[in-house]
């Protein structure tokens, strides 16, 4: 099992940029491949954006693509959400998971194994 650990969040103006960081456990955080998910008030739980275990691909939904970037950096057993021109609809609480079978992209959910508790992401119009 990989443990996760959000953090980051925060209030932000319409435009604004955050990053967030999610830092994991173990030592078989190399191995898995990562992603960020997000849930608004009443909505389901919806992807972001995932990363390959070496870090060398990523995908991203179209709601967020060209504004948000996810990057990992081994060495330190973590994983990031780089937010670039928020709008009030990216409020949500973000969550990071690890897909513990592989080291691919996915954009499913029920692919990832492992969930962090969340941070919460507002932006004001």
């Amino acid at each position: 099992q990989v443990q996760l650990v959000e953090s980051g969040g925060g209030l932000v103006q319409a435009g604004g940029s955050l990053r967030l960081s999610c830092a994991a456990s173990g030592r078989t955080f190399r191995t898995v491949a990562m992603g960020w998910f997000r849930q608004a008030p009443g909505k389901e739980r919806e992807f972001a954006a995932s990363i390959t275990r070496g870090g060398g691909n990523t995908y991203y939904a179209d709601s967020v693509k060209g504004r948000f970037t996810i990057s990992r950096d081994n060495a330190k057993n973590t994983v990031y959400l780089q937010m670039n021109s928020l709008k009030p609809e990216d409020t949500a609480v973000y969550y990071c998971a690890a897909r513990r079978l592989s080291g691919l992209i996915s954009a499913y959910k029920d692919d990832y194994n492992d969930w962090g508790q969340g941070t919460q992401v507002t932006v004001s119009a």
